[in-house]
Protein backbone atom coordinates (compact mmCIF):
# COMPACT_ATOMS: atom_id res chain seq x y z
CA UNK A 1 0.00 0.00 0.00
CA UNK A 2 2.82 2.31 1.15
CA UNK A 3 5.14 1.58 -2.30
CA UNK A 4 1.47 2.40 -4.41
CA UNK A 5 1.10 5.50 -2.45
CA UNK A 6 5.20 6.40 -3.02
CA UNK A 7 4.18 5.52 -6.66
CA UNK A 8 0.89 7.76 -6.94
CA UNK A 9 2.70 10.75 -5.70
CA UNK A 10 6.16 10.31 -7.91
CA UNK A 11 3.60 10.43 -10.60
CA UNK A 12 1.94 13.08 -9.12
CA UNK A 13 4.72 15.17 -8.79
CA UNK A 14 6.23 14.64 -12.49
CA UNK A 15 3.36 15.76 -13.81
CA UNK A 16 3.23 18.84 -11.92
CA UNK A 17 7.00 19.45 -12.72
CA UNK A 18 6.52 18.81 -16.87
CA UNK A 19 3.75 20.87 -16.59
CA UNK A 20 4.72 23.30 -14.08
CA UNK A 21 8.38 23.62 -17.00
CA UNK A 22 5.67 23.95 -19.55
CA UNK A 23 3.88 26.98 -18.10
CA UNK A 24 7.31 28.31 -17.97
CA UNK A 25 7.84 28.19 -21.29
CA UNK A 26 5.18 28.93 -22.66
CA UNK A 27 4.32 32.64 -23.78
CA UNK A 28 1.90 34.64 -23.69
CA UNK A 29 -0.32 35.98 -26.71
CA UNK A 30 0.96 39.14 -28.44
CA UNK A 31 -1.98 40.99 -29.79
CA UNK A 32 -1.10 41.94 -33.60
CA UNK A 33 -1.96 44.82 -36.13
CA UNK A 34 -5.54 44.18 -37.93
CA UNK A 35 -5.42 46.62 -40.59
CA UNK A 36 -8.96 44.91 -42.33
CA UNK A 37 -10.56 44.83 -39.22
CA UNK A 38 -9.66 49.10 -39.04
CA UNK A 39 -10.71 49.89 -42.18
CA UNK A 40 -14.47 47.58 -41.57
CA UNK A 41 -14.77 49.15 -38.75
CA UNK A 42 -14.28 52.83 -39.71
CA UNK A 43 -15.66 53.09 -43.20
CA UNK A 44 -18.73 51.12 -42.18
CA UNK A 45 -19.68 53.45 -39.69
CA UNK A 46 -20.90 56.69 -41.12
CA UNK A 47 -19.80 59.96 -40.40
CA UNK A 48 -15.93 59.69 -41.23
CA UNK A 49 -16.10 59.66 -45.27
CA UNK A 50 -12.21 58.95 -45.50
CA UNK A 51 -11.49 59.22 -49.35
CA UNK A 52 -10.34 55.36 -49.44
CA UNK A 53 -8.72 53.31 -47.79
CA UNK A 54 -4.94 54.83 -48.18
CA UNK A 55 -6.40 57.69 -46.37
CA UNK A 56 -8.45 55.99 -43.71
CA UNK A 57 -5.05 54.00 -42.99
CA UNK A 58 -2.83 57.33 -42.90
CA UNK A 59 -5.52 58.72 -40.11
CA UNK A 60 -5.48 55.82 -37.83
CA UNK A 61 -1.94 55.56 -37.76
CA UNK A 62 -1.55 59.13 -36.97
CA UNK A 63 -3.75 58.58 -34.00
CA UNK A 64 -1.04 55.66 -33.27
CA UNK A 65 1.94 58.37 -33.48
CA UNK A 66 0.25 60.67 -31.39
CA UNK A 67 -0.66 58.10 -28.62
CA UNK A 68 3.21 57.12 -28.97
CA UNK A 69 4.13 60.57 -28.56
CA UNK A 70 2.22 60.99 -25.30
CA UNK A 71 -0.73 62.55 -26.30
CA UNK A 72 -3.36 62.82 -23.31
CA UNK A 73 -6.96 61.21 -24.62
CA UNK A 74 -8.28 64.97 -23.90
CA UNK A 75 -6.04 66.28 -26.91
CA UNK A 76 -7.04 63.51 -29.31
CA UNK A 77 -10.43 63.53 -28.58
CA UNK A 78 -10.00 67.28 -29.39
CA UNK A 79 -8.10 66.49 -32.48
CA UNK A 80 -10.72 63.94 -33.70
CA UNK A 81 -13.73 66.13 -33.02
CA UNK A 82 -11.83 69.23 -34.88
CA UNK A 83 -10.74 67.12 -37.81
CA UNK A 84 -13.77 65.47 -38.67
CA UNK A 85 -15.78 68.78 -37.90
CA UNK A 86 -18.21 67.11 -34.97
CA UNK A 87 -19.26 67.69 -31.46
CA UNK A 88 -19.85 63.87 -31.26
CA UNK A 89 -17.77 62.58 -28.57
CA UNK A 90 -18.53 58.90 -29.24
CA UNK A 91 -17.79 59.42 -32.89
CA UNK A 92 -14.14 60.44 -31.19
CA UNK A 93 -13.52 58.26 -29.20
CA UNK A 94 -14.91 55.33 -31.61
CA UNK A 95 -12.51 56.48 -34.12
CA UNK A 96 -9.51 56.52 -31.63
CA UNK A 97 -10.14 53.32 -29.83
CA UNK A 98 -10.51 51.68 -33.41
CA UNK A 99 -6.87 53.01 -34.45
CA UNK A 100 -5.53 51.83 -31.10
CA UNK A 101 -7.29 48.55 -31.22
CA UNK A 102 -6.43 47.37 -34.79
CA UNK A 103 -3.41 49.36 -35.59
CA UNK A 104 -1.32 49.79 -32.64
CA UNK A 105 -2.74 46.90 -29.71
CA UNK A 106 0.82 47.62 -27.73
CA UNK A 107 -0.77 51.48 -27.05
CA UNK A 108 -3.50 50.38 -25.62
CA UNK A 109 -2.45 50.44 -21.91
CA UNK A 110 -0.71 53.68 -22.85
CA UNK A 111 -4.36 55.20 -23.91
CA UNK A 112 -6.19 53.47 -20.92
CA UNK A 113 -4.04 55.14 -18.84
CA UNK A 114 -4.27 58.33 -20.24
CA UNK A 115 -8.36 58.61 -20.66
CA UNK A 116 -8.16 57.43 -16.91
CA UNK A 117 -10.47 59.95 -15.21
CA UNK A 118 -11.21 61.76 -18.98
CA UNK A 119 -14.78 64.05 -18.55
CA UNK A 120 -16.27 65.21 -21.62
CA UNK A 121 -16.00 69.03 -21.90
CA UNK A 122 -19.45 69.04 -22.69
CA UNK A 123 -21.06 67.14 -19.84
Amino acid sequence: MASRRFRTGLIGAAAAVALGGWAVVAEPPTAHADAVAYLVNVTVRPGYNFANADAALSYGNGVCRKIADGRSYGDLIADVKADFRTTDEYQASYLITQAANELCPAMIWQLRNSAAGYRSPTG
